[in-house]
């Protein structure tokens, strides 16, 4: 009989071998490894994206914080509206069509002032005119036979569509008034075929006008009296950074191909200053609805009712012109640097001191250009600047045509160039003058509209100064009196 001593010391000397998994756990352990791994990793990709979305969004914010005012304002305009629900005179008051309130905030409010007036206008007329409409066929409709009511409704919709949407492809039309016809289209249809099953079709139109006017008067309260953001001025002060976006764009180009690089190598700000006129060349569209929508505002800050906002839209097109040019100017520096056949130094230091007075010259005149739009004022020193930059084409005219080079210092004659490595820089050159000529075309647009818009603002401020005091002031003998004039 084994004792438990001898069992003690068996258990002592017993050796646990590990089980060994089998070929199947092992894939299965494997494939849990593998869909943890991707777990995790999907995790972190929508971790990593939400990230950068909150950034963007916040970067969005800090660098236009109007766009985050223009939310809160949406909202506030909702929660107005939300009181014709809760409060039961109300809501009693327009019955169930309160919705079409709703409805009508979430697609007027706009982000500028124009843009909500414009939707409004033509949200109130079209509901009208449709709804007049609509209850006048059902009414035709109505004193016919029932096979009659059926055709004349009929046909009455389709024609009156066939005919809206048409109108809308006519450019006039389409920009001051499509959302109009469109809205049209809509109630007429809902107001015509409805109105077949309703019998009270007149106080169904009346509630859903009444309703659509209170959403739109609260809009328009809410847009006007809250940080109104006007597209009038929005079009004035993008003309203004556009036009010396232009005049950067001109200055940074010449100086990066006549200095070898020397202001703008390695400066991200001086790249961006040399294209700037892209910004130009891509605010065709942002211009042409801006001053669109500047037609619908009221007088507002410093701009009339009949401000000629499409005197804005001449300038644009003026400095569009000269763009193109810079852009060409742009590819011919980029193509030199691309081929690697750069022109001769001498012959690009014998040019670079006149080009570059001329770069800077041109500059100035659309720095002074945009000064004169900002302070809406006639500059007074615009023709001397002008006078300048011509004097420069006319100093970069006689170095082209000069049939002898000499150098600056060693007063020897230039070896003869080839005339493929000379092409460039003679390009550029040429292509200065041609930019001035469009600087031209700019100082032109913007002294009509000086004429137009200018005149009638600074009459407005030289009316107010010679406006006499009423202030009274108490003289020496104890009685009141206007303050003397200074």
């Amino acid at each position: 009989m084994i004792t438990k001593k001898e069992e003690t010391r068996e258990l002592e000397w017993r050796v646990t071998v590990p089980h060994k998994p089998s070929a199947q756990e092992e894939h299965n352990f494997e494939q849990r490894f593998a869909l943890w791994h991707q777990l995790i990793d999907l995790l972190s990709l929508n971790m990593r994206s939400s990230s950068r979305f909150m950034k963007n969004a916040w970067k969005l914010g800090v660098d236009d914080p109007r766009k985050f005012i223009h939310c809160i304002k949406v909202g506030l305009a909702l929660t107005l509206v939300s009181i014709f629900y809760y409060t039961r005179p109300l809501y009693q008051g327009v019955g169930g069509t309160a919705m079409w309130a709703i409805m009508t905030i979430v697609v007027i409010f706009e982000f500028t002032v124009g843009g909500t007036i414009y939707k409004g206008l033509n949200r109130v007329m079209a509901t009208f005119i449709a709804g007049m409409i609509a209850v006048g066929i059902h009414w035709l409709a109505s004193k016919s036979s029932e096979t009659s009511e059926h055709i004349i409704i009929g046909v009455s919709a389709f024609l009156l569509s066939s005919v809206a949407t048409f109108v809308r492809f006519i450019p006039i039309v389409k920009a001051r008034f499509d959302y109009g016809i469109l809205i049209f289209i809509l109630t007429f249809n809902l107001v015509a075929v409805s109105g077949y099953r309703v019998d009270r079709l007149l106080e169904l139109a009346q509630q859903r006008l009444t309703t659509v006017f209170i959403g739109i008067s609260i809009c328009l309260l809410v847009c006007i009296l809250v940080r109104p953001v006007w597209a009038g001025e929005e079009l004035h002060l993008l003309t203004i950074k556009n036009m010396r976006k232009l005049a950067d764009s001109i200055e940074e180009s010449v100086a990066e191909y006549f200095r070898d690089g020397e202001k703008g190598d390695g400066n991200e700000t001086s790249m961006q200053n040399s294209r700037g006129y892209k910004c130009v060349l891509n605010s065709k569209a942002t211009e042409e609805s801006l001053a669109n929508l500047a037609r619908w505002e009221p007088m507002h800050g410093r701009f009339s009712y009949l401000h000629p906002w499409s005197q804005y839209l001449r300038v644009g097109t003026a400095m569009r012109y000269c763009a193109y040019c810079i852009e060409t100017l742009n590819v011919c520096i980029n193509s030199e640097n691309e081929n690697q056949q750069k022109a001769p130094e001498h012959l690009k230091k014998h040019l670079s001191n006149a080009c570059l007075r001329l770069g800077l010259e041109s500059s100035n005149v659309l720095k002074e250009l945009a000064s004169s739009i900002e302070s809406m004022k006639r500059s007074s020193s615009i023709e001397v600047l002008i006078g300048q930059m011509n004097d420069a084409v006319e100093e970069v005219q006689n170095i082209l045509s000069t049939p002898s080079l000499e150098g600056a210092e060693s007063k020897e004659a230039i070896p003869t160039i080839p005339l493929m490595e000379a092409m460039t820089v003679i390009t550029v050159a040429s292509l200065l003058n041609e930019i001035t000529l469009r600087i031209d075309g700019v100082a032109d647009a913007v002294e009509d509209l000086a004429v137009t818009a200018f005149q009638s603002f600074e009459d407005a401020q030289q009316t107010d100064k010679n406006k006499p005091s009423n202030e009274l002031a108490v003289g020496p003998d104890g009685q009141e009196g206007n303050l003397p004039q200074v």
